[in-house]
């Protein structure tokens, strides 16, 4: 008997890079002060979510964006001002970069 894998494609909107992903907002931002319309987040590393952790006082919401701020090098104050789906893709993103399959 063999095994077969059916692996999941990438959503349109999510192109792999080299350091991690390119996510496509469906609503162009101002990040940074410039209007974007795609926002790169990298891997990140054991060292990246103890910073984040150390920062949060136990707060997971806050935690998740220290981390999605340092992961994207965008302020954290920008971030929270993306539209719940442009805010889900990121998150989208990142679980898929953390996720060994």
């Amino acid at each position: 008997m063999t095994q077969t894998t059916l692996e999941k494609p990438l959503p349109k909107w999510l192109q792999l890079t080299e350091e991690g992903f390119r996510i496509s907002l469906k609503y162009p931002t101002e990040l940074s002060g410039v209007l974007v319309d795609t926002l790169a987040i990298r891997a990140p590393c054991v060292r990246d979510v103890r910073a984040a952790q150390a920062t949060c006082n136990g707060d997971e919401e806050k935690r998740e964006m220290s981390l999605f701020s340092s992961l994207t090098q965008t302020p954290e104050a920008d971030l929270m001002a993306l539209k719940l789906v442009d805010y889900m893709r990121l998150q989208a993103g990142y679980f898929r970069l953390v996720t060994d399959d």
